[in-house]
């Protein structure tokens, strides 16, 4: 996993947007114009979309109001296609863009490839990583098994760190037995 302290690695990618009244659908996201207009962004890994604790973990950011803020910016970064971002973002009502590392090569980059999960290769780790203005990597944390449940989970570890950086977030509350 990538160390805290270090430049994070920079990355363009095609996620799928949630449809807004401002428009939506697909978009390339480019870390370097989220960083250069937050304060902070949050990259949140995960194999797969639809695994239920990941789920779990976006829906309490989403619900926590973090990706509607002007001073974060929330990034979903996932293993799977574009067209399954699509659909899991519809479903879940993310407000967040859903990136598709499909091949792995932005989780290789910050040291969250997983080498095989479910029968999937070179997808990413389940994790969290905090990126602040100067691209510096300033939280960063996986769980061994995208399925475990850690308490608390990485995204509530976040908070602490964000309020440390200036970024006053309200804590989400991940729900493992929601309806996912």
């Amino acid at each position: 996993m990538i160390d805290l302290g270090v430049k994070a690695p920079d990355f363009a990618a095609p996620a799928a947007r949630a449809l807004t009244a401002d428009g939506g659908g697909a978009a390339q996201v480019e870390l370097f114009r989220l960083v250069d207009a937050h304060e902070a962004v949050v990259l949140a890994f995960a194999p797969a979309t639809f695994v239920p604790t990941c789920t779990a973990a976006l829906a309490a950011v989403r619900d926590a109001g973090w990706a509607d803020r002007d001073d974060l910016a929330v990034v979903a970064v996932t293993g799977d296609s574009l067209y399954a971002g699509f659909a899991y973002g519809d479903r879940f009502d993310l407000s967040f863009p859903v990136v598709s590392d499909f091949h792995g090569q932005i989780a290789e980059s910050y040291g969250l490839l997983a080498e095989s999960w479910e029968g999937h290769a070179d997808i990413p780790r389940r994790a969290t990583v905090v990126v602040d203005a100067d691209w510096t990597v300033r939280f960063a944390e996986a769980a061994v098994d995208p399925l475990d449940r850690p308490a608390p989970a990485p995204v509530e570890n976040a908070t602490a760190m964000l309020r440390e950086s200036g970024v006053d977030v309200d804590r989400p509350r991940v729900n493992y037995d929601g309806p996912w």
